[in-house]
């Protein structure tokens, strides 16, 4: 980890959440609008990340008017077709520009136990990089996937700190057909945040993670 400094001498991000996903594995729909512990998903979602935030959207597909009830503005997907969270990142990152900010921090909409501290610790790992660019990492020994890096972390592709800088190099790089995160973060250097709670980062993908959650909650 790079000295707690760094992040100091950076602004605040600003936040996108991203809820592009088809959620086939729950049945199709918005499952961050299911319910959990007397609210939804994305509602804990919000909680958790505007505090660390100067400004906060939502990126999502379709009617926006389903999200009418969390009070953010939804902005959509630029690319045609459906072309995974970097996408996503890249909407987030075209709003962030017209807001006149310099970096945003995502967060799945899914995942509704990260950090309360996730932005302050990218941000530190991000201390003397040109484009601050850090995904979270986990460390799980023993497992590979395909999100595993080079050091042995798991990489959350969705919880990252990206520059504003970079949005037309993202643009080109979806238009040539990149789609998986780390394809384009490591050719420009992108770092990792290793953090120790592997159960932040959990994700409900099925009824079953839900159910999970609930007792997580619990």
């Amino acid at each position: 980890m790079r000295p707690a400094s760094g992040a100091a001498a950076m602004t605040r991000p600003l936040g996108v959440i991203l809820a592009g996903g088809r959620a086939t594995r729950m049945g199709g729909g918005d499952k961050c609008l299911l319910p959990l512990g007397g609210r939804t998903i994305l509602d804990r979602v919000i909680a958790r990340l505007r505090p660390q935030v100067d400004g906060l959207a939502l990126n999502a597909n379709g009617d926006p008017g389903r999200f009418a009830g969390c009070g953010l503005p939804v902005v959509a997907d630029s690319v045609v077709g459906f072309a995974g969270p970097l996408a996503g990142v890249l909407a987030g990152l075209d709003w962030a520009a017209a807001q006149g900010g310099e970096a945003i921090v995502t967060a799945a909409a899914d995942t509704p136990f990260f950090p309360n501290d996730l932005v302050a610790r990218l941000q530190t790992e991000a201390a003397g990089q040109r484009h601050p660019l850090v995904l979270a990492a986990t460390k799980r020994a023993g497992e590979q996937t395909r999100s595993m890096s080079k050091g042995g972390y798991v990489r959350h592709p969705t919880f990252g700190l990206w520059p504003v800088a970079l949005r037309e190099d993202l643009r080109a790089a979806l238009q040539g057909g990149v789609k998986k995160v780390v394809l384009w973060t490591d050719p420009h250097g992108g770092r990792e945040a290793l953090f120790p709670e592997e159960a932040a980062f959990f994700n409900v993908n099925t009824p079953q993670d839900l159910k999970r959650a609930e007792a997580m909650l619990a």
